[in-house]
Parts: structure tokens; sequence; C-alpha cells
């Protein structure tokens, strides 16, 4: 007998052909992040100071700054979540736990991922035309925010279909088997359990709303200002309420406008800044999901 076994295998030159591949790949992908954001940093550092941060674009005061659109894009980001997040859960434990499979499921599940293939400048023209126009919302956050829901969806939908799936069977038949309701052990078993898998899905939609651009031109609109601010806490709680009914541009509208006026260096600034939104939205994602894991363990 040879001495080929799980712990003295031989060295196959295909293997090590095939590793060399896997690594170099792997190590390709990595530059081309670094060398991106080496190249977005290095054309735009320039513009990055305090008043590039706290200030509003302005040909009259000649400032350039992108305070309003970071205010915009917190706006978008918080009333998008605000709605997506219960229906897409929601719509998950119902197609998960409570739906029997059968043609209704598999409509439901063939309508999300349809959903999640259409085009971002589709949704916008809807939204443009159903929340603006129908409904008379106009241009403003709050049209953005219900078009971006129904774009980030599927995406909430399917993340929590797949980490109720990863819930063993056997959680759900011992809660049930000691008499506790099905709510009840959807509530204090499974959804404690499939918390690092629904997370994931919330931050990516966090991304994706980032990161859109096509869909708000046709809803939210590019306005820069910022609410201003008295000494009155009810007027100052009014005027920021009220914004969500103004049109806003986000940090990708501001950054494609200053690409179409030709200011490529204040463009490159923006991107620096979503660059590093990005990064953080990733490294939260790796540090909510961690502790989800060690407190479910405990």
């Amino acid at each position: 007998m040879g001495n080929d076994t799980l712990y003295q295998k031989r060295k196959r030159p295909g293997e090590a052909f095939l590793m060399a591949a896997i690594y170099g790949a792997a190590s390709i992908a990595v530059l081309l992040l670094l060398g991106i954001i080496g190249y977005v940093f290095f054309k735009g550092f320039r513009v990055l100071n305090p008043a590039f941060l706290t200030t509003v674009t302005s040909s009259l005061k000649g400032t350039v700054g992108i305070a309003g659109n970071l205010l915009n894009t917190l706006y978008i980001i918080a009333i998008t979540l605000l709605i997506a997040t219960p229906i897409g859960v929601g719509g998950a434990i119902y197609l998960n736990e409570y739906a029997k499979p059968g043609k209704l499921v598999n409509l439901i599940e063939f309508t999300t991922e349809t959903l999640s293939g259409i085009p971002s400048v589709i949704f916008g023209l809807f939204g443009m035309v159903f929340f603006g126009n129908v409904l008379g919302l106009g241009y403003s956050l709050l049209n953005g925010s219900l078009t971006l829901t129904l774009m980030v969806l599927p995406l909430i939908v399917r993340n929590t279909q797949e980490a109720l799936r990863t819930v063993p069977d056997s959680y759900r038949s011992g809660a049930l088997g000691m008499g506790a309701t099905k709510w009840y052990m959807i509530r204090t078993i499974l959804l404690p359990s499939a918390k690092p898998g629904i997370l994931t899905g919330v931050i990516l939609a966090v991304g994706r709303i980032v990161g859109e651009s096509a869909a708000l031109l046709f809803t939210a609109g590019s306005a820069r200002i910022l609410p201003k601010l008295g000494t009155n806490l009810v007027e100052n709680l009014s005027r920021i309420g009220g914004k969500i009914l103004q049109p806003g541009g986000t940090l990708t509208i501001e950054l494609y406008l200053q690409m179409q006026n030709g200011e490529y260096e204040v463009a490159f600034g923006i991107g620096c800044v979503l660059l590093v939104i990005v990064l953080l939205i990733n490294l939260l994602l790796k540090v909510i999901t961690g502790n989800a894991r060690k407190y479910g363990k405990q």
C-alpha cells in the first residue's frame, strides 16, 4: 500500500497549479480594491477638510460642501429602513413559517427574485409616476425612500428567509413541545437565532441605498438645502420632520452632478466620503454579526 493518505498526501502538479491560480485570483481582487481606493483618495483628498463636510455648495457664498447631501443620505437610509425592514422581515417569516408550500409561495418568491433583477432606472420611472404624480409626493425624500423600499425589499426578504432556514428544526419542535405558541417561539427562539443573517441583509440594503443614484434622480431630486434651525425646539422639530416632503440630493446624486459640471476634484472628494461610508458599513456588519453569533452561542 502507498502512503497517499489524508495525512500524507502526495503533491501533484495539477493541485499546485490550482492553488497558485486561486491565490493569484484572490490577490488580484485585493489589489483591485486597494488600487481603486488609492486612486480615488489620491485624486480627492485635497478637498477633504472640515468646511467641505459642514457647508453647502453655494455660488453666492463661494463655498463647496456636502453637508446637505450627507443629511439627505441619512434621511433616505433611515426612512427606507423604517419602511422596508418590518415588511421584509415580516414577509420572510410568513413565507418560511406560516405559508404552506405551493403555488402562492412560489409566486411570491418568483416575484421577489424578479424585483431584484429590475434595473434601478425602471424603479425611478415608476416612483416618479406613481408616488410622485398619482400620490402627489412630487420630488421629495419620502418619494425616494418609498422607491428604494421596493428595491431593497427582495434583499431583506431573501436574506431573512435564508437566515430562518439555518435555524435547526429541533429548536421549533422543542419550543412547541413545551407548550409555547408559534408566535412566541418565533419571537424568542427563531429571530434571535437568525439575527446575524437578518442584520446582514439589512446592512447590505444600506449599502445599496448609499450607492443608488439613477432611481433617486427621478424621485428625490438634487437639492442641497439644509433645514434652517432656530432656538424654538418645537419649530426645529417641525422643520426637521417636514424635510422628508422636500426634494434632496444624496451624495451619489451630487457626485454625478459635479462630474457633469466638470468639477472632477470635488467629485473625487465625494467619492472618498462614499468609500469611507461603505467601509464603515462593512466593518459594522462584521462587528454586529460577530457579536450576534457570540450571543447566540452563550
